[in-house]
């Protein structure tokens, strides 16, 4: 007689609750997906298991004292690569900052609506047993580590004057188009969250969300890689600007602000002197912080000056800063971020702005 068919294994989900009812609602839609064990936040383990998927929060962000433990537990580095998803008693912008300053690597917002909440489980907490297993989730990391391995070169290398080679950048595209076609954009950016931080993370925010975008618009291969390449190397020459500087957690000062101003031109002049870059990613490097009014920089282009490939790129820039959390402020929620830049105005595309928007808030 056969033994019977092993079950798939499924997620394991750490929730933490304050709650008296222990997030009982919470509880029973989660374990659709994984095996739910439901602790005190003084119960937290100060290291997790290894076959932890994630960790939910559903605390009263208002309360000092469950705020406090859940910061003490999750300030080392135990569960800095595990995903960490928060559970806001609404979707007002003051909670979310919270939950950024906890440690979350994203939010989910009362009142719970089921479908919405699974959907967003699997991208953010994948199957520990089995993921990492498929080809979606193999295309998934190589893609990430693809895209790392460039920026390493980038950030550490080049400033050295170890040359970064077109080859380089071509070898890691096509992984970056396969893992963002095969996976999801939400998957590409929890793990980026969850595993880098500062310049690399910003430059692999904007690639994922010029991918998507370059993928949502039906731009032909040829130049959603055009896209990939030049979203990845556009902050090229903030390797030559000091990490310190990058990094200040108060406002600059205006010469600091001078100075980080340059990394379009320092990246560009890298590049152009090294050779072998084409045209359209030298364009999106050295002008990415133009605006259609005249009031970007280096070169206070305007309007027809500005390149259809640098005006997605500025969007998609401007749009992954606004999302993440940087050392001076907390991040903003998606909304937020995208009523942002509709107020800009005339500064950005706002055709393909509007066009970004399912790119930007479909998914979150």
């Amino acid at each position: 007689m056969n033994a019977p068919a092993k079950s798939a294994a499924k997620r394991r989900l750490l929730l933490a609750s304050d709650r008296s009812d222990a997030s009982s609602e919470l509880a029973s839609i989660l374990k659709a997906v994984g095996e739910v064990s439901t602790v005190t936040t003084e119960q937290i383990p100060e290291r997790p298991s290894r076959d932890l998927s994630g960790l939910v929060v559903d605390i009263n962000l208002r309360s000092p004292d469950s705020v406090q433990r859940v910061r003490n537990k999750l300030r080392g580095d135990a569960y800095h690569s595990m995903p960490r998803l928060f559970v806001l008693a609404d979707a007002l912008h003051h909670g979310t900052m919270q939950a950024w300053a906890l440690g979350a690597t994203d939010t989910i917002s009362r009142p719970l609506q089921p479908d919405a909440i699974l959907q967003r489980i699997r991208a953010a907490f994948p199957d520990t047993a089995t993921y990492d297993a498929t080809d979606r989730g193999k295309t998934l990391n190589r893609g990430v580590e693809a895209a790392h391995a460039v920026l390493a070169k980038m950030f550490d290398k080049l400033p050295l004057g170890v040359p970064l080679s077109f080859d380089d950048v071509i070898a890691a595209e096509n992984k970056i188009l396969k893992a963002i076609k095969h996976s999801s954009l939400r998957e590409w950016l929890t793990t980026v969250g969850c595993h880098h931080v500062g310049s690399y993370r910003h430059c692999l925010f904007v690639t994922g969300f010029a991918v998507a975008f370059a993928q949502h618009l039906g731009m032909r291969e040829d130049d959603q890689r055009r896209l990939t390449r030049a979203a990845l190397l556009h902050d090229v020459g903030k390797a030559f600007i000091p990490a310190a500087l990058l990094d200040k957690p108060g406002k600059l000062t205006d010469a600091e602000m001078d100075e980080v101003r340059q990394h379009p031109r320092r990246g560009y002049d890298a590049l152009a002197e090294q050779g072998g870059f084409p045209p359209e990613m030298l364009d999106v490097i050295l002008h990415h912080h133009e605006f259609l009014d005249g009031s970007g920089y280096p070169n206070n282009l305007s309007s027809n000056q500005i390149s259809d490939i640098v005006r997605v790129t500025t969007i998609v820039d401007i749009y992954a800063a606004l999302v993440e959390k940087r050392a001076y402020r907390m991040p903003f929620t998606h909304s937020r971020a995208f009523t942002m830049m509709e107020g800009m105005g005339g500064k950005l595309d706002q055709q393909l702005l509007q066009a970004f928007r399912p790119v930007a808030l479909g998914s979150f």
